[in-house]
């Protein structure tokens, strides 16, 4: 799928709506081709946009896990460690 699309799920703090909001929009970017859409196609765009939002949103208050809830900071630190040591870094 797209990669920057994200895991929102178990994380301290949750996931804000703007997070779910730009997953959405690289969503439906993703599936349509679109990275901006054509005049006649920009309302169905933002309506996919706000449903898929939506759906997000109620699918990230409904899961439940019994693993404690991942820190955002070292997530993003390992994803940082990872790419490093797979492109190396910019000196």
């Amino acid at each position: 799928m797209c990669r920057n699309i994200r895991t929102l799920h178990n994380f301290e703090p949750p996931a804000t709506d703007e997070e779910i909001q730009e997953a959405a929009l690289q969503y439906v970017r993703k599936v349509s081709g679109y990275t901006k859409p054509s005049h006649v196609n920009e309302r169905v765009f933002a309506e996919a946009v706000g449903e898929v939002a939506a759906a997000t949103g109620k699918l990230l208050e409904r899961l439940v896990t019994t693993a404690p809830a991942r820190d955002r900071e070292v997530v993003a630190a390992r994803a940082r460690e990872r790419a490093a040591a797979r492109f190396g870094t910019a000196a």
